[in-house]
Protein backbone atom coordinates (compact mmCIF):
# COMPACT_ATOMS: atom_id res chain seq x y z
CA UNK A 1 0.00 0.00 0.00
CA UNK A 2 1.20 3.41 -0.14
CA UNK A 3 1.78 5.81 2.46
CA UNK A 4 0.81 9.97 2.74
CA UNK A 5 4.33 10.66 1.43
CA UNK A 6 3.40 8.68 -1.45
CA UNK A 7 0.23 9.50 -2.33
CA UNK A 8 0.98 12.93 -2.15
CA UNK A 9 3.72 12.22 -5.14
CA UNK A 10 1.29 10.65 -7.39
CA UNK A 11 -1.13 13.66 -6.79
CA UNK A 12 1.63 15.88 -7.85
CA UNK A 13 2.25 14.15 -11.24
CA UNK A 14 -1.79 14.45 -11.90
CA UNK A 15 -1.06 18.19 -10.92
CA UNK A 16 2.39 18.76 -13.23
CA UNK A 17 4.36 18.89 -11.14
CA UNK A 18 6.34 15.37 -11.06
CA UNK A 19 6.88 12.94 -13.89
CA UNK A 20 5.06 9.59 -13.86
CA UNK A 21 7.64 6.38 -13.54
CA UNK A 22 6.34 4.62 -16.35
CA UNK A 23 4.13 6.17 -19.03
CA UNK A 24 2.47 3.60 -21.67
CA UNK A 25 1.35 4.95 -24.77
CA UNK A 26 -1.11 3.91 -27.46
CA UNK A 27 -2.55 0.94 -25.07
CA UNK A 28 -5.37 -1.13 -26.11
CA UNK A 29 -6.44 -1.83 -22.56
CA UNK A 30 -9.88 -4.20 -21.37
CA UNK A 31 -11.71 -1.94 -18.66
CA UNK A 32 -13.03 -4.59 -16.70
CA UNK A 33 -16.14 -2.22 -15.20
CA UNK A 34 -17.40 -1.17 -18.40
CA UNK A 35 -16.70 -4.38 -19.77
CA UNK A 36 -14.78 -2.62 -23.24
CA UNK A 37 -11.62 -2.09 -24.52
CA UNK A 38 -10.33 1.47 -24.53
CA UNK A 39 -7.66 3.16 -26.20
CA UNK A 40 -5.59 5.39 -24.50
CA UNK A 41 -2.32 6.44 -22.66
CA UNK A 42 -1.47 4.57 -18.49
CA UNK A 43 0.51 6.70 -16.29
CA UNK A 44 1.98 5.25 -13.10
CA UNK A 45 4.00 5.68 -10.22
CA UNK A 46 5.36 3.75 -7.24
CA UNK A 47 3.48 0.83 -8.69
CA UNK A 48 0.19 2.40 -9.00
CA UNK A 49 -1.83 3.41 -12.03
CA UNK A 50 -2.15 7.57 -11.64
CA UNK A 51 -4.35 8.17 -14.56
CA UNK A 52 -5.80 6.44 -17.74
CA UNK A 53 -6.91 8.59 -20.93
CA UNK A 54 -5.95 10.31 -23.98
CA UNK A 55 -3.71 13.04 -21.96
CA UNK A 56 0.29 12.48 -21.82
CA UNK A 57 1.66 13.98 -18.34
CA UNK A 58 3.00 17.54 -18.78
CA UNK A 59 6.34 15.96 -16.92
CA UNK A 60 7.85 12.75 -18.52
CA UNK A 61 11.68 13.47 -17.63
CA UNK A 62 12.70 10.04 -16.90
CA UNK A 63 9.91 8.12 -17.14
CA UNK A 64 10.02 5.27 -18.58
CA UNK A 65 8.24 5.06 -22.19
CA UNK A 66 6.30 2.07 -22.99
CA UNK A 67 4.75 2.26 -26.64
CA UNK A 68 2.12 -0.42 -26.41
CA UNK A 69 1.00 -0.57 -30.28
CA UNK A 70 -0.43 -3.90 -31.57
CA UNK A 71 -0.76 -4.73 -28.32
CA UNK A 72 -3.96 -6.10 -25.80
CA UNK A 73 -3.57 -5.42 -22.32
CA UNK A 74 -5.33 -7.10 -19.53
CA UNK A 75 -5.47 -7.19 -15.78
CA UNK A 76 -2.97 -9.36 -14.28
CA UNK A 77 -5.05 -13.16 -13.67
CA UNK A 78 -5.50 -14.09 -10.06
CA UNK A 79 -5.65 -17.66 -9.16
CA UNK A 80 -8.52 -17.91 -6.65
CA UNK A 81 -8.16 -21.15 -5.34
CA UNK A 82 -4.34 -22.33 -5.22
CA UNK A 83 -2.63 -25.11 -3.11
CA UNK A 84 0.85 -23.95 -2.95
CA UNK A 85 2.22 -27.00 -1.81
CA UNK A 86 1.68 -29.91 -4.84
CA UNK A 87 5.52 -30.83 -4.68
CA UNK A 88 6.79 -26.87 -5.62
CA UNK A 89 6.49 -24.28 -2.65
CA UNK A 90 4.58 -20.99 -2.67
CA UNK A 91 7.37 -18.90 -4.11
CA UNK A 92 8.95 -21.01 -6.71
CA UNK A 93 4.88 -21.65 -8.11
CA UNK A 94 4.46 -17.70 -7.57
CA UNK A 95 7.77 -17.35 -9.92
CA UNK A 96 6.79 -19.74 -12.50
CA UNK A 97 2.71 -18.22 -12.77
CA UNK A 98 3.40 -14.77 -12.98
CA UNK A 99 5.74 -15.93 -16.38
CA UNK A 100 2.12 -16.60 -17.44
CA UNK A 101 0.49 -13.54 -16.34
CA UNK A 102 -0.84 -15.16 -13.22
CA UNK A 103 -0.17 -12.49 -10.50
CA UNK A 104 -1.92 -13.35 -7.75
CA UNK A 105 -3.22 -16.17 -5.84
CA UNK A 106 -5.32 -17.21 -3.14
CA UNK A 107 -3.62 -19.97 -0.92
CA UNK A 108 -4.07 -22.29 1.10
CA UNK A 109 -2.67 -22.48 4.31
CA UNK A 110 -2.98 -26.19 5.39
CA UNK A 111 1.04 -27.38 4.93
CA UNK A 112 1.59 -24.42 6.88
CA UNK A 113 -0.69 -25.16 9.99
CA UNK A 114 0.87 -28.81 9.78
CA UNK A 115 4.19 -27.87 9.30
CA UNK A 116 5.17 -24.85 11.56
CA UNK A 117 4.03 -23.10 14.14
CA UNK A 118 1.36 -19.73 13.86
CA UNK A 119 3.91 -17.34 14.64
CA UNK A 120 6.41 -18.63 11.80
CA UNK A 121 3.63 -18.81 9.11
CA UNK A 122 2.71 -15.17 9.62
CA UNK A 123 6.94 -14.07 9.57
CA UNK A 124 6.74 -16.08 6.04
CA UNK A 125 3.54 -14.38 4.98
CA UNK A 126 4.95 -11.10 5.55
CA UNK A 127 8.09 -12.12 3.62
CA UNK A 128 5.91 -13.12 0.79
CA UNK A 129 4.36 -9.17 0.66
CA UNK A 130 7.82 -8.20 -0.12
CA UNK A 131 7.44 -9.81 -3.49
CA UNK A 132 6.17 -7.81 -6.66
CA UNK A 133 3.39 -10.65 -6.70
CA UNK A 134 -0.23 -10.60 -4.47
CA UNK A 135 -0.47 -13.19 -2.15
CA UNK A 136 -3.68 -13.84 -0.33
CA UNK A 137 -4.45 -16.70 2.17
CA UNK A 138 -7.25 -19.06 2.95
CA UNK A 139 -7.69 -20.15 7.18
CA UNK A 140 -8.58 -23.63 7.29
CA UNK A 141 -11.38 -24.81 9.67
CA UNK A 142 -10.34 -28.38 9.18
CA UNK A 143 -7.52 -30.84 8.52
CA UNK A 144 -8.98 -33.22 5.70
CA UNK A 145 -7.83 -35.84 7.63
CA UNK A 146 -7.74 -37.27 11.36
CA UNK A 147 -5.28 -36.14 13.02
CA UNK A 148 -3.67 -36.50 16.59
CA UNK A 149 -4.30 -32.78 18.31
CA UNK A 150 -6.88 -31.94 15.38
CA UNK A 151 -8.42 -29.76 18.83
CA UNK A 152 -5.30 -27.80 18.87
CA UNK A 153 -4.04 -26.76 15.12
CA UNK A 154 -7.94 -26.26 14.61
CA UNK A 155 -8.87 -24.38 17.97
CA UNK A 156 -11.42 -21.53 17.27
CA UNK A 157 -9.27 -18.80 18.55
CA UNK A 158 -6.04 -20.20 16.31
CA UNK A 159 -8.52 -20.01 13.05
CA UNK A 160 -9.42 -16.59 14.34
CA UNK A 161 -5.87 -15.37 14.00
CA UNK A 162 -5.48 -15.85 10.36
CA UNK A 163 -9.22 -14.97 9.80
CA UNK A 164 -8.17 -11.31 11.84
CA UNK A 165 -5.11 -10.97 8.76
CA UNK A 166 -5.86 -8.44 6.15
CA UNK A 167 -4.86 -11.10 3.65
CA UNK A 168 -6.65 -13.98 4.66
CA UNK A 169 -9.79 -13.25 2.14
CA UNK A 170 -11.86 -16.86 3.22
CA UNK A 171 -12.18 -19.16 5.27
CA UNK A 172 -12.18 -22.83 4.16
CA UNK A 173 -12.06 -24.59 2.16
CA UNK A 174 -15.03 -26.45 4.06
CA UNK A 175 -14.16 -30.14 3.50
CA UNK A 176 -15.28 -31.47 6.75
CA UNK A 177 -18.90 -30.09 5.98
CA UNK A 178 -20.46 -33.48 7.19
CA UNK A 179 -19.09 -32.09 10.95
CA UNK A 180 -20.99 -28.93 10.51
CA UNK A 181 -24.09 -29.97 9.49
CA UNK A 182 -24.27 -32.00 12.47
CA UNK A 183 -23.51 -28.83 14.61
CA UNK A 184 -20.01 -29.47 15.73
CA UNK A 185 -19.60 -26.51 17.61
CA UNK A 186 -16.10 -25.78 17.03
CA UNK A 187 -16.21 -25.86 13.20
CA UNK A 188 -19.41 -23.71 13.99
CA UNK A 189 -17.32 -21.19 15.92
CA UNK A 190 -14.84 -20.97 13.62
CA UNK A 191 -17.49 -20.28 10.92
CA UNK A 192 -18.93 -17.72 12.73
CA UNK A 193 -15.94 -15.74 13.40
CA UNK A 194 -15.41 -15.48 9.46
CA UNK A 195 -18.89 -14.23 9.07
CA UNK A 196 -18.07 -11.25 12.14
CA UNK A 197 -14.97 -10.34 10.27
CA UNK A 198 -16.27 -10.10 7.08
CA UNK A 199 -15.19 -13.15 5.21
CA UNK A 200 -15.82 -15.86 2.56
CA UNK A 201 -16.34 -18.77 3.04
CA UNK A 202 -15.57 -21.43 0.60
CA UNK A 203 -17.57 -25.37 0.34
CA UNK A 204 -16.29 -28.39 -0.84
CA UNK A 205 -19.53 -29.73 -2.05
CA UNK A 206 -19.12 -32.32 -4.80
CA UNK A 207 -22.19 -34.16 -5.62
CA UNK A 208 -24.36 -32.13 -3.10
CA UNK A 209 -28.45 -31.63 -2.97
CA UNK A 210 -30.45 -29.13 -3.52
CA UNK A 211 -31.47 -29.76 0.18
CA UNK A 212 -27.70 -29.48 1.16
CA UNK A 213 -26.88 -26.60 -0.61
CA UNK A 214 -29.50 -24.73 0.52
CA UNK A 215 -28.35 -25.90 4.49
CA UNK A 216 -24.54 -25.08 3.81
CA UNK A 217 -25.90 -21.79 2.79
CA UNK A 218 -27.73 -20.82 5.89
CA UNK A 219 -24.92 -21.88 7.73
CA UNK A 220 -23.47 -19.07 5.77
CA UNK A 221 -21.20 -20.81 3.20
CA UNK A 222 -20.57 -18.56 0.00
CA UNK A 223 -18.95 -20.37 -2.27
CA UNK A 224 -18.27 -23.99 -4.16
CA UNK A 225 -15.67 -24.90 -6.81
CA UNK A 226 -16.89 -28.89 -6.95
CA UNK A 227 -19.14 -28.12 -9.88
CA UNK A 228 -18.66 -31.42 -12.58
CA UNK A 229 -21.69 -30.74 -14.93
CA UNK A 230 -23.51 -27.29 -15.97
CA UNK A 231 -26.43 -28.73 -14.18
CA UNK A 232 -24.77 -28.41 -10.97
CA UNK A 233 -22.99 -25.15 -11.55
CA UNK A 234 -26.70 -24.03 -12.01
CA UNK A 235 -27.53 -25.93 -9.10
CA UNK A 236 -25.42 -23.43 -6.82
CA UNK A 237 -26.10 -20.42 -8.96
CA UNK A 238 -29.91 -21.00 -8.10
CA UNK A 239 -28.98 -20.81 -4.37
CA UNK A 240 -26.75 -18.09 -4.54
CA UNK A 241 -23.46 -19.14 -4.61
CA UNK A 242 -20.44 -17.88 -6.23
CA UNK A 243 -19.21 -21.20 -8.42
CA UNK A 244 -16.00 -21.50 -9.20
CA UNK A 245 -15.30 -24.17 -12.50
CA UNK A 246 -12.44 -26.58 -12.26
CA UNK A 247 -10.06 -27.47 -14.60
CA UNK A 248 -7.31 -29.74 -12.64
CA UNK A 249 -5.06 -32.86 -13.01
CA UNK A 250 -7.86 -35.12 -11.74
CA UNK A 251 -10.96 -33.06 -12.97
CA UNK A 252 -10.24 -31.61 -16.14
CA UNK A 253 -13.79 -30.37 -16.26
CA UNK A 254 -13.75 -26.70 -17.39
CA UNK A 255 -14.38 -27.07 -21.10
CA UNK A 256 -17.75 -29.11 -20.80
CA UNK A 257 -18.85 -27.04 -17.95
CA UNK A 258 -18.79 -24.09 -20.37
CA UNK A 259 -19.84 -25.38 -23.46
CA UNK A 260 -22.84 -26.79 -20.84
CA UNK A 261 -23.25 -23.92 -19.92
CA UNK A 262 -23.74 -22.01 -23.03
CA UNK A 263 -25.35 -24.44 -24.72
CA UNK A 264 -27.98 -23.97 -21.69
CA UNK A 265 -27.57 -19.92 -22.78
CA UNK A 266 -26.92 -19.41 -18.79
CA UNK A 267 -26.32 -15.81 -18.92
CA UNK A 268 -24.48 -15.83 -15.87
CA UNK A 269 -20.68 -15.61 -16.73
CA UNK A 270 -20.13 -12.34 -14.56
CA UNK A 271 -20.72 -14.57 -12.00
CA UNK A 272 -18.31 -17.00 -12.56
CA UNK A 273 -14.84 -17.74 -11.72
CA UNK A 274 -12.12 -20.47 -12.90
CA UNK A 275 -9.40 -22.26 -11.14
CA UNK A 276 -6.68 -24.77 -11.86
CA UNK A 277 -7.49 -26.40 -7.89
CA UNK A 278 -3.68 -26.66 -7.02
CA UNK A 279 -2.29 -29.21 -9.77
CA UNK A 280 0.99 -30.23 -9.98
CA UNK A 281 4.17 -28.70 -12.04
CA UNK A 282 3.71 -31.37 -14.83
CA UNK A 283 -0.60 -30.44 -15.39
CA UNK A 284 1.56 -26.63 -15.87
CA UNK A 285 3.34 -27.02 -18.94
CA UNK A 286 0.83 -24.82 -20.84
CA UNK A 287 -0.07 -22.51 -18.05
CA UNK A 288 -1.63 -21.30 -14.84
CA UNK A 289 -4.68 -19.30 -14.95
CA UNK A 290 -4.05 -18.55 -18.95
CA UNK A 291 -4.49 -21.84 -19.12
CA UNK A 292 -7.89 -21.72 -18.08
CA UNK A 293 -8.90 -18.56 -20.37
CA UNK A 294 -7.18 -20.48 -23.54
CA UNK A 295 -10.10 -23.14 -22.73
CA UNK A 296 -12.61 -21.05 -22.34
CA UNK A 297 -11.88 -19.24 -25.82
CA UNK A 298 -11.71 -22.35 -27.55
CA UNK A 299 -15.23 -23.19 -25.93
CA UNK A 300 -16.53 -20.51 -27.61
CA UNK A 301 -16.48 -17.72 -24.08
CA UNK A 302 -16.61 -14.71 -25.11
CA UNK A 303 -13.23 -13.22 -25.09
CA UNK A 304 -13.81 -10.43 -21.97
CA UNK A 305 -16.04 -13.00 -20.30
CA UNK A 306 -12.95 -15.42 -20.63
CA UNK A 307 -9.99 -12.47 -18.95
CA UNK A 308 -13.49 -11.24 -16.52
CA UNK A 309 -13.75 -15.12 -15.09
CA UNK A 310 -9.42 -15.45 -14.38
CA UNK A 311 -9.47 -11.19 -12.76
CA UNK A 312 -12.19 -9.01 -11.94
CA UNK A 313 -14.97 -11.21 -11.15
CA UNK A 314 -12.60 -13.00 -8.60
CA UNK A 315 -11.33 -9.38 -6.99
CA UNK A 316 -14.90 -8.24 -7.33
CA UNK A 317 -16.66 -11.26 -5.58
CA UNK A 318 -13.75 -10.90 -2.81
CA UNK A 319 -13.69 -7.27 -2.50
CA UNK A 320 -10.22 -6.76 -3.48
CA UNK A 321 -11.06 -4.52 -6.82
CA UNK A 322 -10.02 -1.54 -5.50
CA UNK A 323 -6.28 -2.55 -5.90
CA UNK A 324 -6.45 -5.72 -8.35
CA UNK A 325 -8.53 -6.35 -12.03
CA UNK A 326 -9.26 -2.49 -13.05
CA UNK A 327 -7.04 -0.62 -15.08
CA UNK A 328 -7.92 2.44 -14.11
CA UNK A 329 -6.79 5.26 -10.99
CA UNK A 330 -5.46 3.62 -7.57
CA UNK A 331 -5.42 0.29 -8.25
CA UNK A 332 -2.00 -1.78 -8.76
CA UNK A 333 0.11 -1.46 -11.97
CA UNK A 334 -0.55 -5.15 -12.60
CA UNK A 335 -1.13 -5.28 -16.56
CA UNK A 336 -0.74 -8.63 -18.95
CA UNK A 337 0.26 -7.51 -22.86
CA UNK A 338 -1.11 -9.93 -25.29
CA UNK A 339 -0.02 -10.29 -29.07
CA UNK A 340 -3.23 -11.11 -29.56
CA UNK A 341 -6.77 -11.12 -27.94
CA UNK A 342 -6.69 -15.04 -28.28
CA UNK A 343 -3.41 -15.65 -26.29
CA UNK A 344 -3.76 -15.63 -22.67
CA UNK A 345 0.06 -15.75 -22.25
CA UNK A 346 1.59 -12.53 -21.94
CA UNK A 347 4.33 -10.84 -23.93
CA UNK A 348 5.43 -8.69 -21.39
CA UNK A 349 4.12 -8.98 -17.19
CA UNK A 350 4.49 -5.81 -15.29
CA UNK A 351 3.40 -6.68 -11.61
CA UNK A 352 2.81 -3.88 -9.31
CA UNK A 353 4.73 -1.63 -11.21
CA UNK A 354 7.75 -3.98 -11.46
CA UNK A 355 8.56 -5.86 -15.04
CA UNK A 356 8.12 -9.49 -14.25
CA UNK A 357 8.47 -10.63 -17.86
CA UNK A 358 9.76 -8.45 -21.00
CA UNK A 359 9.54 -9.35 -24.76
CA UNK A 360 9.18 -12.84 -23.43
CA UNK A 361 11.85 -12.78 -21.42
CA UNK A 362 11.67 -13.57 -17.57
CA UNK A 363 13.27 -10.54 -15.68
CA UNK A 364 13.54 -11.20 -11.83
CA UNK A 365 13.62 -14.23 -9.36
CA UNK A 366 11.58 -14.26 -6.19
CA UNK A 367 13.69 -15.12 -3.50
CA UNK A 368 12.14 -13.53 -0.40
CA UNK A 369 11.40 -16.35 1.79
CA UNK A 370 13.14 -17.94 4.70
CA UNK A 371 11.95 -21.48 4.02
CA UNK A 372 14.69 -23.25 7.21
CA UNK A 373 11.54 -22.62 9.20
CA UNK A 374 10.53 -25.69 7.99
CA UNK A 375 12.42 -28.44 9.91
CA UNK A 376 14.50 -30.61 8.39
CA UNK A 377 13.47 -34.14 7.58
CA UNK A 378 15.65 -36.32 9.09
CA UNK A 379 14.41 -39.06 11.24
CA UNK A 380 16.70 -40.47 13.88
CA UNK A 381 15.02 -44.31 13.55
CA UNK A 382 15.05 -47.24 11.68
CA UNK A 383 12.18 -49.37 10.74
CA UNK A 384 12.39 -53.23 10.68
CA UNK A 385 9.82 -55.59 8.46
CA UNK A 386 7.56 -55.79 11.80
CA UNK A 387 6.83 -52.48 11.14
CA UNK A 388 5.80 -53.04 7.76
CA UNK A 389 3.34 -56.01 8.64
CA UNK A 390 -0.27 -55.50 9.14
CA UNK A 391 -1.79 -57.88 11.44
CA UNK A 392 -5.96 -57.09 10.16
CA UNK A 393 -7.04 -58.94 6.87
CA UNK A 394 -8.69 -55.17 5.99
CA UNK A 395 -7.29 -53.65 2.80
CA UNK A 396 -7.88 -50.23 1.28
CA UNK A 397 -8.92 -50.57 -2.39
CA UNK A 398 -8.32 -47.55 -4.75
CA UNK A 399 -11.40 -47.91 -7.44
CA UNK A 400 -9.99 -44.25 -8.83
CA UNK A 401 -7.89 -41.18 -7.89
CA UNK A 402 -10.54 -40.42 -5.63
CA UNK A 403 -13.04 -43.43 -4.57
CA UNK A 404 -11.86 -46.00 -2.16
CA UNK A 405 -13.47 -48.62 -0.25
CA UNK A 406 -12.19 -51.27 2.34
CA UNK A 407 -12.01 -55.41 1.28
CA UNK A 408 -10.47 -58.15 2.63
CA UNK A 409 -7.69 -59.49 1.73
CA UNK A 410 -6.12 -62.96 0.97
CA UNK A 411 -2.59 -62.13 1.03
CA UNK A 412 -0.19 -63.62 3.53
CA UNK A 413 0.37 -60.64 5.40
CA UNK A 414 3.58 -62.18 7.30
CA UNK A 415 5.31 -62.51 3.66
CA UNK A 416 8.36 -60.62 2.72
CA UNK A 417 7.55 -60.24 -0.69
CA UNK A 418 3.86 -60.40 -2.74
CA UNK A 419 3.55 -61.54 -6.34
CA UNK A 420 3.47 -59.41 -9.43
CA UNK A 421 0.43 -61.36 -10.66
CA UNK A 422 -2.16 -59.48 -8.47
CA UNK A 423 -2.32 -55.91 -7.85
CA UNK A 424 -2.20 -55.78 -4.00
CA UNK A 425 0.95 -54.06 -2.10
CA UNK A 426 1.66 -53.64 1.59
CA UNK A 427 0.96 -50.07 3.24
CA UNK A 428 2.29 -48.23 6.24
CA UNK A 429 2.00 -44.35 7.47
CA UNK A 430 4.60 -44.52 10.08
CA UNK A 431 4.69 -41.30 12.00
CA UNK A 432 7.53 -38.51 11.19
CA UNK A 433 8.40 -39.18 14.66
CA UNK A 434 8.27 -42.90 14.85
CA UNK A 435 6.11 -43.06 17.74
CA UNK A 436 3.74 -45.06 15.65
CA UNK A 437 2.50 -46.60 12.72
CA UNK A 438 -0.45 -47.97 10.65
CA UNK A 439 -0.32 -51.16 8.37
CA UNK A 440 -2.87 -52.89 5.78
CA UNK A 441 -2.79 -53.58 2.08
CA UNK A 442 -3.57 -51.61 -0.25
CA UNK A 443 -5.25 -52.71 -4.03
CA UNK A 444 -5.18 -50.99 -7.04
CA UNK A 445 -2.30 -48.62 -6.66
CA UNK A 446 0.26 -50.56 -8.52
CA UNK A 447 1.11 -54.21 -9.69
CA UNK A 448 4.85 -54.13 -9.58
CA UNK A 449 6.18 -51.45 -7.55
CA UNK A 450 8.50 -52.62 -5.36
CA UNK A 451 9.47 -50.37 -2.80
CA UNK A 452 8.04 -46.61 -2.54
CA UNK A 453 8.54 -44.16 0.18
CA UNK A 454 7.39 -41.03 0.62
CA UNK A 455 7.18 -37.93 3.04
CA UNK A 456 4.91 -36.06 0.75
CA UNK A 457 1.67 -36.59 2.29
CA UNK A 458 -0.98 -35.16 3.80
CA UNK A 459 -0.07 -34.78 7.25
CA UNK A 460 4.01 -35.01 6.67
CA UNK A 461 3.90 -38.39 7.90
CA UNK A 462 5.86 -41.18 6.27
CA UNK A 463 4.05 -43.26 3.30
CA UNK A 464 5.52 -46.55 2.34
CA UNK A 465 4.06 -48.92 -0.49
CA UNK A 466 5.44 -52.32 -1.76
CA UNK A 467 5.69 -55.81 -2.90
CA UNK A 468 8.72 -56.01 -1.30
CA UNK A 469 9.26 -55.06 2.64
CA UNK A 470 12.78 -55.19 2.00
CA UNK A 471 12.93 -52.79 -1.03
CA UNK A 472 10.21 -50.99 0.92
CA UNK A 473 12.67 -50.23 3.31
CA UNK A 474 15.95 -49.27 1.13
CA UNK A 475 13.08 -46.81 -0.26
CA UNK A 476 13.25 -45.82 3.48
CA UNK A 477 16.86 -45.37 3.89
CA UNK A 478 17.30 -43.25 1.07
CA UNK A 479 14.13 -40.77 1.97
CA UNK A 480 16.48 -40.10 4.97
CA UNK A 481 19.45 -39.94 3.02
CA UNK A 482 18.34 -36.85 0.54
CA UNK A 483 16.33 -35.22 3.42
CA UNK A 484 12.66 -36.12 2.62
CA UNK A 485 10.46 -36.55 -0.89
CA UNK A 486 9.73 -39.52 -3.31
CA UNK A 487 11.73 -42.36 -3.36
CA UNK A 488 11.80 -45.96 -5.50
CA UNK A 489 13.65 -48.67 -5.08
CA UNK A 490 13.65 -51.77 -6.93
CA UNK A 491 16.05 -55.00 -7.05
CA UNK A 492 18.50 -53.88 -4.35
CA UNK A 493 19.17 -50.35 -5.91
CA UNK A 494 17.29 -46.90 -6.10
CA UNK A 495 15.12 -46.97 -9.21
CA UNK A 496 14.17 -43.16 -9.11
CA UNK A 497 14.06 -40.23 -6.70
CA UNK A 498 12.24 -36.46 -6.20
CA UNK A 499 14.10 -34.93 -3.24
CA UNK A 500 11.72 -32.36 -0.97
CA UNK A 501 14.65 -30.47 0.39
CA UNK A 502 11.95 -28.14 2.36
CA UNK A 503 10.68 -30.06 5.39
CA UNK A 504 10.27 -33.05 3.34
CA UNK A 505 7.34 -31.83 1.89
CA UNK A 506 8.61 -28.99 -0.79
CA UNK A 507 11.12 -28.57 -3.68
CA UNK A 508 13.15 -25.90 -3.55
CA UNK A 509 13.84 -26.10 -7.23
CA UNK A 510 12.65 -24.54 -9.79
CA UNK A 511 8.98 -25.68 -11.56
CA UNK A 512 10.71 -26.39 -14.89
CA UNK A 513 13.32 -28.48 -13.06
CA UNK A 514 10.70 -30.25 -10.69
CA UNK A 515 8.44 -30.93 -13.85
CA UNK A 516 11.48 -33.02 -15.39
CA UNK A 517 11.59 -35.23 -11.54
CA UNK A 518 7.93 -35.51 -11.76
CA UNK A 519 8.14 -36.47 -15.03
CA UNK A 520 10.50 -39.16 -14.32
CA UNK A 521 8.63 -40.63 -11.40
CA UNK A 522 5.76 -40.63 -12.85
CA UNK A 523 7.06 -42.76 -15.61
CA UNK A 524 8.62 -44.87 -13.43
CA UNK A 525 4.98 -46.00 -11.61
CA UNK A 526 3.16 -46.21 -15.04
CA UNK A 527 6.02 -48.35 -16.03
CA UNK A 528 5.50 -50.62 -12.82
CA UNK A 529 1.69 -50.65 -13.47
CA UNK A 530 0.18 -47.31 -11.80
CA UNK A 531 -2.89 -46.46 -14.43
CA UNK A 532 -4.91 -43.63 -11.90
CA UNK A 533 -5.03 -40.30 -13.33
CA UNK A 534 -2.22 -38.21 -10.55
CA UNK A 535 0.22 -40.31 -8.39
CA UNK A 536 0.90 -37.38 -6.77
CA UNK A 537 -3.10 -36.33 -5.79
CA UNK A 538 -3.06 -40.41 -5.15
CA UNK A 539 -0.23 -40.31 -2.02
CA UNK A 540 -2.00 -36.90 -0.50
CA UNK A 541 -6.09 -38.35 -1.03
CA UNK A 542 -4.40 -41.72 0.73
CA UNK A 543 -4.78 -39.75 4.05
CA UNK A 544 -8.01 -37.17 2.48
CA UNK A 545 -11.27 -38.40 4.83
CA UNK A 546 -13.68 -35.81 2.66
CA UNK A 547 -13.30 -38.46 0.27
CA UNK A 548 -14.88 -41.80 0.18
CA UNK A 549 -14.83 -44.57 1.63
CA UNK A 550 -11.85 -45.71 3.83
CA UNK A 551 -8.89 -43.78 4.46
CA UNK A 552 -5.05 -44.00 6.35
CA UNK A 553 -4.97 -41.65 9.36
CA UNK A 554 -2.52 -40.93 12.32
CA UNK A 555 -6.02 -42.53 13.90
CA UNK A 556 -5.82 -45.46 12.14
CA UNK A 557 -7.29 -47.18 9.14
CA UNK A 558 -10.85 -45.25 9.32
CA UNK A 559 -14.45 -45.60 7.38
CA UNK A 560 -15.14 -42.30 6.81
CA UNK A 561 -18.63 -42.84 6.12
CA UNK A 562 -19.45 -44.56 9.33
CA UNK A 563 -17.12 -42.78 11.32
CA UNK A 564 -15.16 -45.81 12.57
CA UNK A 565 -11.59 -47.28 12.79
CA UNK A 566 -11.31 -50.72 10.95
CA UNK A 567 -7.66 -50.76 11.92
CA UNK A 568 -6.30 -48.93 14.81
CA UNK A 569 -2.93 -47.54 14.92
CA UNK A 570 -0.10 -49.27 17.00
CA UNK A 571 2.43 -47.41 19.13
CA UNK A 572 6.00 -48.30 18.32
Amino acid sequence: MWNAEEIASQIAVIDGKEAPDLIITNATYLHSILKQWKTGTIWIKQGRILYTGERMPPLTEGAELIDAAGKWIVPGYIEPHVHPFQLYNPETFAQFAAQHGTTTFLADNLMLLMSISQEQAFTLLDELKELPFSFYWWARMDSQTNLQNEAEVFAPEKVEEWLKRDDVLMGGELTGWPRLLKGDPVMTESLQKAKQLGKKVEGHFPGASERTLARMRLLGVNGDHESMTADEAEARLLQGYAVTLRESSIRPDLKPLLEGILEKELNVFDHLMMTTDGSPPLFHEDGVMDKCIRIALEAGVDPIDAYQMASYNIARYYDIDDLHSVIAPGRFATLNFLSDIREPNPTDVLSKGVWLKRDGQARMEFNKADWSVFLNFAPDFELTQEDLTATEPIGIDMLNDVITKPYETTVDLSAEKLEDAHDESFLALIDRNGKWRVTAVIKGFARSVQGLASSYSNTGDIILIGKDKNEMLRAFRQLKEIGGGIVLAEDEKVLCELPLSIGGSLSDQPIEVLREQEREFKQALSDRGYEKGDAVYSLLFLQSTHLPYVRVTQLGVADVMRNKVLIPMTER
